[in-house]
Parts: C-alpha cells; structure tokens; sequence
C-alpha cells in the first residue's frame, strides 16, 4: 500500500491583488457615505436641530434630540437580522447595494422634514421615524462591509485591509463634521435655522450613487463563493435556523465578540456623538466654560484626521504582532485614561485638544483591529447574519444610548465626570472580552480556504531575457 503524499502547504485559494484592492475600495467608499450619512444629525444636534425640532423643550432639548438620534439603534438589530441572514443566503455585495441605497434615500428625506414652527408635533415625529429607517440601513451596513473586507483580503493582510474600512468611516464622520462647521460658519444664524442645516444632508445623493456603483460592480466574496459550490443548499436556510446555529454553537464567541464591540462603541459615540453636545451645550448649562460650535467641530475634524493617520498603520502593526496586543491597549486606556479626559475637556482650550486625543488615540486601537477580529469569530455560513445581530444587539443597548443615557444622567444628578465613569465601564468590559478572545491573526477564516493575494505569491522565474515564464503544468 502506497502512502498518499502529504499535502503541501500551499494556499487553498490565490485572489488578484488588483480585485481585492477593488473591493476593499467598494466597502470602503459605501461606508464613507453611509457614516456621512449617520453621523452628520450628531453634528447638527446641539447646533440647530434642538431649536428646529423641540423648541419648546427647554434644557430637554438636547435630551430628546439626541434621544431621536439613540432611537435609530432601537431598529439597528432588526435590521442586522434582515440584511444580515439575507447576506449568507443571496450574497454580500448584493445587500450592500441595497443598505447603501437606504441610507441615502433616509439621509435626503431628514432634509426635507418640515421644521416645528410648520407643522408643529408632525416634524419629531418624522425626524424619529426617518432616524429610524436609517437605524435599520446601519443595522445591515457596517457589519456587511466588514465580512466584505475580511472575507476577500488575504489571511497574512486581513488586518491591514480591514482597518481601510474604519478608513473610511472616520473619513465619513470627519466630512459630516467639516461640511457641517463649513454650514455653520458661512451662514448666518437666522438662514442657518431656516434652511442652512438641510444643506448637508442634501448630500448625501451623490455620496450614495457612488457607493452602489461600486458596490454593484463587485463580485461576491470567494469565501461565499467557496460555500455555495459546496453547499448550495444553504442559499434556501431559514432565519431561524440561522439563530439557532449561532445561539447553540458560538454563543461564546457571540459573548466575547459582544464585549469588544461594547468598548469599541461606547468610545466611539463617547467621542463622536456625545462630545460635540458636551462642550457647547452641557458645560455652559452647568456653569463650567465649554466652547463654541465651530471650535468643538473644527477639534472633531482634527482628532479624526490625526486618527485617519495612524488607522492604517496599526492594522498592518496587528498583522505582525496580532490583534489582542492591540486591543487590550485599548481597554487598559480607557480605565486608566477615560476620567481624566473627561476632567481636561473642562480646562480650556489646551485641556479640550489633549483629553480629544486620548480619548481619539484610545478610540483607534479598536478601529484599527476590530473590523479584522469580529469577522474572522464566525463560519462563512453565519457569518454576515451572525455578526450582525450580535455587533447590532450590543451596540444598540449599550453604545447608540450611550449620550441620552449620560446627558440624561449629567442633568439629573449635576455630575460632569459621567462620560468618564462610561468609558470606564466599557474598558473593564473590554479587558474580560480580549482575555478570552483567540487570536486570529494571520490564519484562515472559519469554514473557509485558506487566502493569499496574487501580489504574496513569489515572482515567477524569468527567461535570459527577462520575459517571466509560465509555471509547468501538471495533468
């Protein structure tokens, strides 16, 4: 009996440089628009759409403005379950297109809503319920871009690629916050509560066009593709069937995925969503010196392209020294860090810049690293619908009402340190999480091939006169 030779450890399957680059780009760009989209209503909250919306709140105001905003999170699981299962069935850049569509068409309606001097309770109303179309588009969105990326980048890069796609979400926020300082400053204050603040989101529609025609001309992911030539049975697997897989066999990884997710987006919306409302609306409430709107917004922008920098950087670091090094960087800082940020944005100016950039610089170990973790705790079967309901769920709870929560508990009790008792809490989340989290860099994902780039592979030798030669063929 002869032995069966062993198998060589030679890539399972080998994807052109050129179209893994294209859809890093696809998912990329799709998020630059659908956060634009999402993050510019933060912007504007404390700025105009308290007064246009619920004039007649009070120091409420700010309160159930951005309580419409946490109302988007309400949907962001349904949405995730939808768009997400209906990923693992029909394909991801399919969905993509569709969510990217969605947000774009939400984006321009909450321009055109009527202000409360017009059609009084009526315009809340819609504010809320647009928010809430968009929470459902969100809900599908990143967690789609993110199996996207992973799932076309090569295993020895998927840190490097992945951290494009938070690339492109800061760059999505930091346009919002820019195009909204750039309304702000230009427009006087009467244009800017009568029809200045609808300018940003009107656009949105080129924003969007150019992410579904990319988006449209992807192909789907080999990992997906890999699974339907195995098992095309699985296009026709229920949405329960879907759940219970996750909910029987990667609990677990749901837990710890759920915690990182948790520390990630408290600081995320700590810092982007919350801060902004903090600085010029909250400290002068209390007392305390905040700043303007234009200075508040024009420091966003500058932490977010100081973090634009460095996102890049530390993904292809987490492909070297893996991702729990990073990741716990991350949560360490936010226990040791999140109080004292908070005490400087009180000190002036200078305090402003510095406790800014530590909460962005804490904020980045997790951009960096998380869009290549999450992805890679699932199979390819579950792994669009399993990420999603899972990243959606906890966002949706515990970050997307972390400003109503805080603000509601900053004017009930007159303690300013809350914002930093939050991220607190989220970093002692995030330390258990990363402890049990396995460390995924530089392998394969779950019920996939193993997957270099076309540009990893050695160069083909070349002929005496320099022209390369193709490979031997062997029947």
């Amino acid at each position: 009996m002869t032995e069966r030779p062993r198998r060589r450890s030679t890539p399972g399957a080998i994807e052109e440089e050129r179209t893994v680059r294209r859809a890093a780009t696809a998912a990329s760009v799709g998020n630059v628009a659908e956060w634009y989209d999402f993050g510019i209503y933060s912007y504007l909250a404390a700025v105009v759409l308290n007064r246009v919306f619920f004039p007649d709140a009070g120091e409420w105001s700010l309160v159930l403005t951005l309580g419409a905003f946490a109302a988007a999170f309400l949907v962001r699981p349904l949405g995730g379950l939808v768009f997400g299962v209906l990923g693992d069935r029909i394909g991801r850049t399919r969905v993509l297109a569709y969510t990217v569509l969605l947000m774009a068409g939400a984006t321009i309606a909450l321009g055109l809503v009527p202000s409360h001097d017009t059609i009084g309770v009526a315009a809340p109303i819609l504010v809320l319920l647009i928010r809430m179309l968009q929470g459902f588009s969100a809900g599908g969105e990143y967690t789609g871009a993110l199996t996207v990326v992973a799932e076309y980048a090569p295993d020895r890069r998927r840190g490097f690629f992945g951290s494009w796609l938070e690339f492109g979400t800061l760059t999505g926020y930091a346009l919002g916050a820019g195009v909204t300082a750039t309304v702000i400053a230009i427009l006087p204050e009467d244009d800017l509560l009568a029809w200045g603040w609808r300018l940003p989101f009107m656009l949105a529609l080129p924003l969007g066009i150019t992410g579904i025609y990319l988006r449209m001309r992807l192909e789907d992911t080999p990992a997906f593709r890999q699974l339907m030539e195995r098992s095309p049975a699985l296009a026709t697997m229920t949405y329960r069937r879907s759940m219970q897989i996750l909910f029987r066999r990667y609990r677990g990884a749901a837990l710890v995925a759920g915690g990182i997710v948790i520390a990630w987006n408290v600081t995320n919306y700590v810092l982007t969503n919350y801060i902004p409302t903090y600085l010029t609306g909250t400290l002068p409430l209390h007392g305390v010196r905040g700043t303007s709107d234009a200075v508040a917004t024009g420091l966003q922008v500058g932490v977010m392209l100081l973090m634009l920098c460095v996102v890049v950087v530390i993904g292809r670091l987490s492909d070297r020294i893996g991702r729990k090094p990073i990741l716990m960087t991350g949560s360490v800082a936010l226990i040791v860090l999140g109080l004292p940020a908070v005490w400087l944005l009180r000190e002036g100016l200078l305090g402003q810049v510095v406790g800014l950039l530590i909460l962005g610089g804490t904020l980045v170990c997790f951009a960096a690293v998380a869009p290549s973790t999450l992805p890679a705790m699932f199979p390819t079967m579950i792994r669009y619908g399993g990420l999603s309901v899972t990243f959606n769920v906890f966002v949706s709870v515990f970050a997307g009402t972390a400003p109503t929560i805080i603000e509601t508990a900053v004017i009930t009790t007159g303690n300013l340190d809350w914002p930093g008792y939050y991220l607190i809490g989220a970093g002692v989340i995030g330390v258990i999480s990363v402890f049990f989290l396995p460390e995924t860099a530089g392998k394969p994902l779950p019920g996939a091939a193993p997957l270099t780039s076309s540009a990893d592979l050695p160069p083909l030798p070349r002929n005496r006169h320099g022209v390369p030669m193709e490979p031997p063929h062997h029947r």
